[in-house]
C-alpha cells in the first residue's frame, strides 16, 4: 500500500519544525545559564514559530480513525 504524498510531506515538515524547536529550546537555555544562573531552572520555554502542537492531529484518515465503541 502507497504512502500519501501529502502525508509524508506532513511528516517531514512537523520532524522539521520539531527539530528546529528542541535546537532553539535548548540555545534559549544556554544562554539564559549565562546570563542569569539563578533564574535558569525557573525559565519559562518560549518555542514561539517552532511549536509542532499546532501540527498535531492533522491527518486524519482512515488510518487515525478509532472503531465506534457502540
Amino acid at each position: 500500500m502507497p504512502v500519501d504524498p501529502d502525508k509524508r510531506k506532513m511528516r517531514e515538515v512537523k520532524r522539521a519544525v520539531k527539530k528546529r524547536g528542541n535546537k532553539h529550546r535548548r540555545q534559549e537555555l544556554k544562554k539564559t545559564l549565562a546570563g542569569n544562573p539563578e533564574e535558569a531552572a525557573h525559565a519559562e520555554e518560549n518555542l514561539g514559530r517552532f511549536r509542532s502542537d499546532t501540527l498535531n492531529g492533522l491527518d486524519r484518515d482512515a488510518t487515525r480513525r478509532k472503531p465506534d465503541a457502540g
